[in-house]
C-alpha cells in the first residue's frame, strides 16, 4: 500500500527540497588519519549487517498495544478524556502514539542517512569520509526497518513533527561542515538515542526490542565519531565561534525537548491543540521522559568543548545540567553488549529448538523402526 495511504494526517507534498550550502571537498592525501577515527571505521565496516535477516519479522505485533505501553504513561490517562474512552478507543490511541513516535524514528534516520552523505560530501579528512560513507549505508538500513514496522506492522504513519523538521533543516542549510555533524550526530542522534533506549529497555514485546537494541548498536558508534571529529576541531575554534555553535546547541535542544510532545495524536482524539499542550507539559511521564531523553546530548555537548556559561544555564533551566557528569562510554558500551546479548540468547534458542526437531526426528524413525 503507498505510504501517503497510511499517513494519519496530510503529509504535505510527496518532497520536501532544502537548498544546499557549503562546498564539497576532495582530499589527496590517502595515507594519513586519525588511528581511533580508523578504527571506528573499521568496526563500521565489521558491523554491517542485514535488517531482512537479522530482525525476525515472523513475530506478531499487535497494532493496538506494540510497545506494551501501561496506561500511566498515557498522557490523556486520569483526564475525562480518558474516563470516556472504550477500550477500543484506549487501542487505537495506543496506536496513533506507537505510529507517531515510530515515524519520527523513521523521518530522522532519513535525515541523518542524509547529513552523513552530506559529511562525507563536506569534510575535509579522508578518515571522517570513510567513516562517514559506513554511516550513510547503517542510516539507511535504520529507515528501511522503521518504515518496515509501520507499514507492515502497524499499518500507519505520522508526518515529521515541525520541530524535528526545523532543527533538521537548520543542519542542513549551513554552509559550516562541521555543522551536520553537531544538529545530527549530537543533538538528533543523541536525543533518539535516550528515546530508543528507554522504549528498548521498557518494552515487553519482542520485535521492537530486537529492532531498537540493534539500531542503538550502530548509533553508539555514531555518536563516538561526532564526539572525536568535533572534540579535535573546536580545540582550534575561537571564542565567538565556539559561542556561534553553543548557540545553536541551545536552539535545538529547546526544539528537541519540544519535539516528543505528541499533540498531534491529542488533537486526532479531539483534544483542542492548546490543552494538547498543556497535558503534555503536565504529564509526568513527559516530564520524566524528556528529562531522560537529554542523558546522551549534555555529556557529548560538554565533552567535545562547548560548555560556556550561557550553555551551562540553558541546561540548569531545562533541569538537566547534572547529567553534563554521566558516563558516555559506559552508556555507549551497554548498547553494544545488550545488542549482543539478545543475538546470543535468540540464536541459542533457534539451535535448542533445531536440535530438538533434530532429536524428535531420530526418536521418531526409531519407532518406525
Amino acid at each position: 500500500m503507498p505510504t501517503f495511504d497510511l499517513y494519519a494526517n496530510d503529509p504535505g507534498g510527496a518532497h520536501w527540497s532544502v537548498p544546499a550550502t557549503g562546498a564539497a571537498r576532495l582530499s589527496f592525501e590517502y595515507d594519513d588519519g586519525r588511528d581511533r577515527l580508523l578504527a571506528l571505521y573499521q568496526k563500521g565496516k565489521d558491523k554491517q549487517w542485514d535488517g531482512q535477516k537479522r530482525i525476525d519479522w515472523s513475530l506478531d505485533v499487535d497494532p493496538y498495544d506494540p510497545l506494551g505501553t501501561p496506561e500511566e504513561a498515557m498522557t490523556l490517562y486520569g483526564t475525562p478524556y480518558w474516563a470516556k474512552m472504550t477500550d477500543r478507543d484506549k487501542g487505537e490511541l495506543r496506536r496513533h502514539f506507537a505510529s507517531w513516535q515510530f515515524s519520527q524514528f523513521l523521518h530522522g534516520e532519513q535525515g541523518a542517512m542524509i547529513c552523513a552523505a552530506r559529511i562525507v560530501e563536506s569534510a575535509p579528512d579522508l578518515d571522517a569520509k570513510f567513516y562517514s560513507a559506513t554511516q550513510t549505508m547503517d542510516e539507511a538500513r535504520h529507515a528501511e526497518i522503521y518504515g518496515r514496522f509501520l507499514h507492515e506492522k502497524i499499518g500507519m504513519l505520522y508526518p515529521i513533527n515541525d520541530n524535528l523538521q526545523s532543527l533538521l533543516g537548520d543542519t542542513l542549510r549551513d554552509s559550516r561542515w562541521d555543522m551536520p555533524y553537531l544538529g545530527m550526530q549530537v543533538l538528533i542522534e543523541g536525543l533518539a538515542l535516550a528515546a530508543f533506549g528507554m522504549i528498548r529497555d521498557t518494552t515487553d514485546k519482542p520485535l521492537p526490542q530486537q529492532i531498537l537494541a540493534y539500531v542503538m548498536q550502530d548509533e553508539a558508534r555514531h555518536v563516538a565519531f561526532g564526539r572525536m571529529a568535533l572534540r579535535d576541531y573546536y580545540r582550534q575554534l575561537t571564542d565567538a565561534e565556539l559561542r556561534e555553535r553553543e548557540e545553536f546547541v541551545i536552539e535545538g535542544c529547546y526544539l528537541m525537548r519540544d519535539r516528543l510532545r505528541g499533540v498531534e495524536v491529542l488533537e486526532n482524539f479531539g483534544v483542542p491543540r492548546a490543552e494538547a499542550d498543556e497535558l503534555s507539559e503536565n504529564s509526568e511521564f513527559l516530564r520524566l521522559f524528556r528529562q531522560l531523553l537529554f542523558s546522551r546530548i549534555v555529556p557529548c555537548v560538554k565533552d567535545i568543548g562547548l560548555w560556556g556559561k550561557r550553555l551551562q544555564q540553558a541546561y540548569v533551566d531545562m533541569g538537566v545540567f547534572e547529567l553534563g557528569d554521566s558516563n558516555l562510554d559506559q552508556l555507549m558500551a551497554q548498547d553494544e553488549e545488550i545488542a549482543e546479548k539478545l543475538d546470543a540468547e535468540r540464536f541459542a534458542a533457534e539451535e535448542r529448538e533445531r536440535s530438538a526437531e533434530v532429536a524428535e526426528a531420530i526418536e521418531q524413525g526409531r519407532s518406525g523402526d
